[in-house]
């Protein structure tokens, strides 16, 4: 659940957004809305961002970065705090996507976080926490779970019990049961995660000053490939690095590790462990 904490971490605002002709003969017009989307989130300027990203939808509605286009547009509209939109978003990604499992779970991440705030005050939110606590994914029952202690529903209680198990949840789980009135077990403690948790991408654009840092949790490790041009992933794959096996290589090697470099001309981007 590192997303909005994640495009905080973005570069400042400033500095030009918009690809020029060049751009549009080199990558197509498809690629270069895409760039001006990613050029407008790096500013943190959701609006325009998002705008961006529907516009490409709507004009390249058959792109195989229509679902990046989606995600992120679900992501830009959450940054900007418009959660039933957000929300909606997240869920016409899932309904496209199904294929998409790590954006799809940080994806019903993210859908919670917007539902618990607007609890009690969207129609689609409490329905939405209730229905997720069926989720295939533990960590996403938890989140719901979470999500409707706040509001003292009692349905939250035998999944915040089996969310004391998780590292991550543990301590909140105890707390929430505590709050509506049960007495919360010990949970048994897990293995120590020996293993890197989080990826750093390092974007450094030509003629710019400051470098972009981004860190992602090692679950999203297959979405590297959102940050990279067509031309750095051609070179990813021409020198025999897999994407969708990021995750599993990055588990077995220390922190400091570098994954992936990659340089197209007008960006340089590395991968590393942390």
């Amino acid at each position: 659940m590192m997303l909005l904490a994640l495009a905080l971490l973005l570069a400042p605002a400033g500095g030009p957004v918009a690809a020029g002709p060049a751009a549009v003969d080199r990558e197509g017009a498809d690629q270069a809305l895409l760039r001006q989307a990613r050029s407008l989130r790096y500013a943190q300027r959701w609006f325009e961002a998002a705008g961006t990203y529907r516009r490409y939808l709507a004009e390249h509605p058959g792109s195989g970065r229509a679902p990046e286009a989606r995600f992120w547009l679900a992501a830009s509209l959450e940054s900007d705090q418009r959660w039933d939109e957000a929300a909606e978003a997240y869920t016409a990604f899932l309904e496209a996507h199904p294929d998409q499992r790590a954006l799809g779970r940080e994806a019903r991440l993210n859908r919670i976080r917007c539902w618990g705030i607007r609890q009690g005050q969207a129609p689609a939110a409490g329905p939405g926490l209730v229905a997720a606590l069926q989720d295939p994914v533990l960590e996403v029952q938890v989140a719901a779970a979470l999500q409707l202690a706040k509001a003292s529903d009692r349905r939250a209680v035998e999944t915040l019990k089996r969310g004391l198990s998780l590292p991550s949840a543990g301590p909140a789980c105890s707390m929430a049961l505590i709050a509506l009135g049960e007495k919360a077990p010990k949970a048994e403690p897990g293995p120590a995660a020996a293993q890197a948790r989080f990826l750093v991408i390092r974007v450094r654009e030509q003629g710019k000053p400051e470098t972009v840092n981004i860190r992602l949790a090692l679950a999203l490790a297959q979405a590297v490939g959102n940050y990279l041009s067509d031309a750095q992933l051609h070179q990813a794959a021409a020198r025999g690095i897999d994407l969708t096996t990021l995750s599993e290589r990055a588990a077995g090697l220390p922190r400091g590790s570098e994954l992936l470099s990659v340089d197209d001309g007008r960006s340089h981007v590395t991968v590393t462990v942390e």
